[in-house]
């Protein structure tokens, strides 16, 4: 099988990025805007990574999968619920347990590559 390569993903223009749409679950103005640029997706699972990138606002996290991810840029923080605020940057690293809820403020653009995870990683 060949490597995918998806080439300075810190650095891709906003307009390179696919799958534009707004969260479902947002708190308040302003609505953020997810775009991604899918490296890798599985045919038989929900395997699937590449690179993320979320405008400023408030909203729910509803991911079922494990999820890890390291902030390539912008700065945001999510508070898991019943946990404490984490807050994260460009160069942190972080995993999320499969059915991780909690609360995202994106208070500058952030861009991460990521690594969905089915079954719990």
């Amino acid at each position: 099988m060949t490597p995918v390569l998806l080439k300075s993903s810190a650095n891709l223009p906003t307009a390179a990025l696919e799958n534009i749409a707004p969260v479902s679950r947002p708190i308040g103005e302003p609505v953020s805007i997810m775009r991604s640029k899918i490296a890798f997706k599985s045919s038989t699972d929900a395997t699937s990574a590449g690179a993320w990138e979320c405008s400023p606002g408030r909203w729910r996290r509803q991911v079922a999968e494990a999820e890890f991810s390291t902030f390539l840029s912008g700065r945001c923080t999510f508070t898991p619920d019943g946990g404490p605020t984490l807050v994260l940057e460009a160069g942190d690293s972080l995993f999320f347990h499969p059915n991780t809820n909690g609360e995202w403020d994106v208070l500058e653009t952030v861009r991460k590559a990521y690594v969905i995870l089915p079954g719990g990683g």
